[in-house]
């Protein structure tokens, strides 16, 4: 088991079995903002180039900052500059990939992709970003979605990774710690016992695009409270809070006693020990995140609830769920599983 170890950055699916068993790749992860939102560190290129990515699995490119780039977002970040590369091959073909928060622009190259080994891999190299990624403290992202998800035809890398024979367990797990002392990963290949406790709950995948799975309801002592007669959902790791529909979120936030300023839902700080648990309940087993999972201080008296609001009717399970449950995603059998986090 090979770990990168990463800067941290200021605020602004398998059986069971040894790990010995098993080819494992690890990179290990740093906190960004307010630890919602996670990086790790990636090569492109020979000589190898060095950025830092989001691992996303609601995305399928990897794209990273150009030389090409003439937008102020890509000032204060790496840019990669095809010409200082020896195995960089020119593609040209365009691609704009949107995110919830912005977009980006590009064309796509083909080049080295080093994280732990050296593949090859199509990739995208910026032209124009959205003003929001200025403050990213990450360079890029890195989508680990399915590839019919993947814009302009391009390979994920964890595809190339799988066909290549780099790893022989069609799957990768991710830890989410929210404790600077341990350091979150991805591993690549297998699973981290030492990341949960108790067994590892199996969950069929209902789309094979994103990791979409059905969620039955959530609740909170014992009554639904959102999603009453089930719903979609994404799990998301490029994602920091959990999203769902308007009326949902704010069902869930008033009846948690939040209120609503300026898109947030604002929760008193000292109320947190009496704030009840919320419960997802997916395929007949229970998530339950207790408040001190889904509330975040902002201010020395101000918190916000991590539950966002979206115009659409897909929920998104991001950060706030995934610290609590350490996830696999098993590609082979379409299938996601979640364990207790530690």
């Amino acid at each position: 088991m090979i770990f990168v170890p990463l800067l941290t950055c200021t605020p602004l699916c398998l059986e069971h079995r040894a790990l010995t068993n098993v080819f494992l790749r690890v990179i290990v992860l740093s906190p960004l903002h307010l630890q919602l939102s996670y990086y790790g560190v990636i090569s492109i290129g020979t000589p190898p180039q060095s950025f830092k990515v989001i691992f996303d699995t609601g995305s399928s490119n990897l794209w990273v900052p150009s030389i090409y780039c003439n937008s102020a977002a890509c000032n204060n970040h790496a840019k990669f500059d095809p010409r200082g590369s020896s195995t960089y091959r020119q593609n040209g073909r365009p691609l704009s990939i949107t995110y919830g928060t912005g977009s980006m622009t590009g064309i796509l190259g083909y080049d080295t992709v080093t994280l732990f080994s050296i593949l090859a891999s199509s990739f995208c190299l910026s032209q124009t970003e959205a003003p929001f990624m200025q403050n990213m403290q990450a360079d890029g992202i890195f989508g680990l979605a399915y590839p019919s998800l993947s814009l302009s035809s391009a390979t994920p890398v964890f595809d190339n990774m799988m066909n290549g024979g780099l790893i022989n367990l069609n799957l990768f797990s991710v830890y989410l710690s929210s404790n600077n002392q341990r350091g979150s990963a991805v591993t690549f290949g297998g699973v981290d016992t030492n990341h949960y406790s108790g067994s590892i709950t199996w969950i069929p995948l209902s789309k094979e695009l994103y990791c979409q799975i059905t969620v039955d309801s959530v609740s909170g002592n014992g009554q639904a409270v959102a999603c009453n007669d089930g719903c979609q959902a994404i799990v998301d790791t490029g994602t920091s809070m959990i999203v769902g529909p308007q009326s949902d979120i704010d069902n869930i936030n008033a009846w948690l006693g939040a209120s609503s300023q300026n898109g947030e839902y604002i929760v008193n700080c000292s109320n947190i020990g009496q704030m009840p648990d919320v419960t997802f309940n997916i395929n007949g087993n229970q998530f339950t995140l207790p408040a001190s999972a889904y509330v975040y201080q902002v201010q020395y008296s101000s918190c916000i609830t991590g539950f966002g609001a979206t115009g659409g009717n897909m929920w998104t399970l991001g950060d706030v769920f995934l610290k609590q449950y350490y996830s696999i995603y098993k590609r082979g059998q379409n299938m996601l599983g979640l364990a207790k986090a530690r």
